[in-house]
């Protein structure tokens, strides 16, 4: 089913409603579902609503959680999401932090007893158009082992750099710490499709490609040890650092049954002129290096590509889902 950028957002939001999620929640959810569909990114679009709003249903996420947000420190900012969705508590800790970071140079936003917080290339597009760079972190429910571990202590951690570019899209690196986002694979489960060898391990931790058997294993770690220490890192900055808890403390994003994930995100914002006011011009020097080399793009690039022609052309929804969410919001 082909849908237009208006007609995704009303769907979404019926749905969000038909389970008693408030709208202006509702709308801070769907909004970044929407621009994930456009965006190409169909495994943090749409393909998550049954499960947010199966965890609004049973409570496992507050719908009607109101974040708390504190000032620990004069750059500092603490949002508490109270263990409701993550958007709106991100929302809220941005439109704090940026003023900071534009003010002080420096801000770091924390965000706890939060939920899966879905593209986090969004947020560095963001802050990047406000003149920022930022770095970005968030934990996740176990997925992967620790290099030569066996059992399952990181999530797929993902990690965000934005760079403002001026006039031009920006520079937004986004990436999980597994060879591909758990999304995914829970994707090629819904629609019946099987997974390339060297995604995941199954629970006997020999390779799979069953994507009901990679689920009830692990993951295998982008750029192998290496990147299973990355998710160390990003386990500490967005867990230890914001009070959350750790991958291997928190329950499924998938599931609706049980507690709360009560996972952590932590956003650094710098500004960039303070340190170098000719930071724009040295920037554009290093990407026009790379761009003159044959078959060379930015990272990004390709997101906004996607962008224009789904805005254009509009979002193949697959129908099997478009009918349940059509269900779901009552207009079956």
């Amino acid at each position: 089913m082909i849908l237009n950028e208006t007609q995704l957002r009303e769907l979404g939001c019926a749905v969000f409603a038909a389970s008693g999620v408030p709208a202006g929640t509702a709308a801070c959810v769907v909004d970044a579902l929407v621009l994930a569909e456009l965006d190409g990114l169909p495994s943090h679009g749409f393909s998550r609503i049954p499960f947010y709003t199966d965890q609004a249903l049973s409570g496992k996420v507050d719908a009607k959680a109101r974040p708390v947000l504190t000032h620990p420190a004069p750059a500092y900012v603490l949002a508490d999401a109270a263990s409701g969705f993550a958007f709106p508590a991100i929302r809220d800790g941005l439109a704090e932090a940026v003023p900071l970071a534009k003010r002080c140079g420096v801000a770091v936003l924390g965000v706890t007893r939060s939920h899966h917080c879905g593209v986090l290339g969004q947020y560095a597009e963001r802050l990047a158009e406000e003149g920022l760079v930022s770095l970005i972190f968030s934990n996740t429910p176990a997925a992967m082992a620790p290099w030569n571990g066996s059992r399952a202590s990181f999530g797929t951690n993902p990690l965000a750099f934005g760079c403002p570019r001026g006039g031009k899209h920006p520079l937004v690196v986004d990436m999980s710490l597994s060879k591909v986002a758990r999304g995914k694979i829970m994707g090629a489960k819904q629609r019946g499709e099987r997974i390339p060898e060297g995604w995941a391990l199954d629970a006997r931790g020999l390779p799979t490609t069953d994507p009901a058997a990679a689920l009830g294993g692990t993951m295998i770690p982008a750029g192998d040890a290496k990147g299973a220490a990355l998710a160390l890192v990003v386990e500490i900055l967005s867990a230890a650092l914001t009070g959350s808890n750790y991958a291997f403390e928190a329950s499924s994003f998938f599931e609706a049954a049980g507690e709360a994930p009560g996972i952590g995100q932590l956003f650094l914002l710098l500004n960039p002129g303070p340190l170098n006011p000719r930071f724009p011009e040295r920037l554009e020097t290093l990407c026009g290096h790379l761009l003159a080399q044959e078959g060379v793009r930015l990272p990004g690039e390709r997101r906004f590509a996607v962008r224009e022609r789904n805005r254009a052309e509009g979002v193949n929804l697959p129908d099997a889902l478009y009918a349940e969410l059509r269900k779901r919001a009552g207009r079956a």
